[in-house]
């Protein structure tokens, strides 16, 4: 018996009555078959619906040698009646990525020539891979042309043509088909071969905002959102723009410049710090020159600066060089040097008694010890 599938009838049927022809417990519940349902299973891209029938909630669809079948969570009695519910916003939102995405893809085609060669729809964004390397003034006059045809409202039609009339047909397709096949066409933008669910006009799409592009292959791989998506991910981007806005006391347009100014002023900073670091730095090696073995403490150092003063009081000091930075508690980072032997095996010891990790090379090591500053100097008066 054919199973009716009436989600390629009415994409926007969310209720439906169905008979139970069987249900068979598998290894992710129990699959059920009905004898119609509104139920989009996985295929062509697009994920599958979710929702209830009757009692049970069902947790996937997927269409086997023609009949589509719905694992549930529970059982259905053979031959019993049960009411379907689509989840419609899921459904919804789906058919507006599958919509902007053949418009996209359509439009791109037209203008470049571009072929699709891959589409996933995820739950944050879609990807779609197009085999043309398209620039930055390109894409943006993709997205333009893909919501202004968006916004002019086209209606959207889905037909079965006849073996003759597919023949003189011109449309996308990733592979030959055969049998009956399902043609949905947006006038003016795209005409594709596709099982999917798919919004009546193109005003329904909302709109399409391209989030990032790289290159792929021999082209590009297009991250983007739709629809409801679309505005909360813009909504998202207004709100952390505001917060930004507020921090830097900078208005909403300007955030930019002000984030360049703090950029640059936080590298002056940093040059400053390193200048005044280095004098310190030297003033040490100074101080401890001919010192032999030296223990050295200093706060709010970085794993660099950190190595920079290992080093500089290294060449005065006639011995090993122990530099720690950190806090009781929270653990402490190391840089330990001498010109001399290998510092391996010593480094090694060090981490086992102090909880430490790290390495590095003979005359070298670098790494953090979860262990107090009176434990360190026990470790290193006992290492003598």
């Amino acid at each position: 018996m054919t199973m009716e599938k009436l989600y390629e009838q009415d994409p926007f049927l969310t209720r439906f009555s169905a008979h139970v022809e069987s249900c068979i417990q598998g290894k992710r519940g129990y699959d059920v078959i009905l004898d119609q349902t509104a139920f989009y299973p996985e295929g062509g891209g697009q994920p599958y619906d979710l929702g209830v029938l009757g009692p049970v909630q069902v947790l996937e669809v997927h269409e086997r040698e023609g009949r589509v079948v719905h694992t549930c969570d529970g059982p259905l009695e053979p031959g019993a009646q049960v009411e379907g519910q689509i989840d419609w916003e899921r459904r919804f939102d789906l058919m507006q990525h599958h919509s902007g995405e053949h418009i996209v893809s359509g439009i791109a085609h037209a203008k470049w020539g571009c072929d699709n060669v891959g589409f996933h729809m995820g739950s944050d964004f879609i990807t779609i891979d197009l085999n043309v390397l398209l620039d930055g003034d390109q894409l943006q006059e993709l997205e333009e042309a893909a919501n202004r045809y968006i916004w002019e409202d086209h209606p959207i039609s889905i037909t079965f043509p006849s073996p003759e009339q597919l023949a003189t047909l011109e449309y996308r397709s990733k592979k030959a088909l055969t049998g009956r096949v399902r043609i949905v066409s947006f006038p003016g933008a795209d005409t594709c071969a596709c099982c999917g669910t798919h919004v009546a006009s193109s005003g329904q799409v909302g709109f399409v905002k391209l989030l990032s592009v790289q290159k792929f292959r021999e082209g590009v791989r297009i991250e983007l959102v739709c629809g409801s998506r679309a505005l909360r991910y813009v909504n998202s981007i207004l709100a952390q723009n505001h917060q930004v806005s507020t921090l830097l006391s900078a208005k909403a347009f300007e955030t930019g410049a002000a984030v360049q100014r703090l950029t640059e002023e936080n590298a002056a900073l940093k040059s400053r710090l390193l200048s005044m670091e280095e004098d310190r730095f030297a003033s040490l090696a100074r101080q401890l020159t001919g010192a032999g073995d030296v223990l050295l403490f200093e706060e709010g150092l970085t794993p660099d600066s950190l190595r920079r003063l290992c080093d500089a009081v290294l060449q005065t000091c006639g011995g090993r060089c122990a530099c720690f930075s950190g806090v009781d508690g929270q653990g402490y980072k190391y840089a330990v040097g001498q010109l001399e032997g290998d510092l391996r095996a010593f480094a090694k010891e060090m981490n086992q008694s102090l909880n430490g990790r790290g390495g590095g090379k003979p005359g070298f090591v670098q790494g953090s010890v979860q262990a107090d500053h009176g434990a360190i100097q026990a470790f290193f008066s006992a290492a003598g």
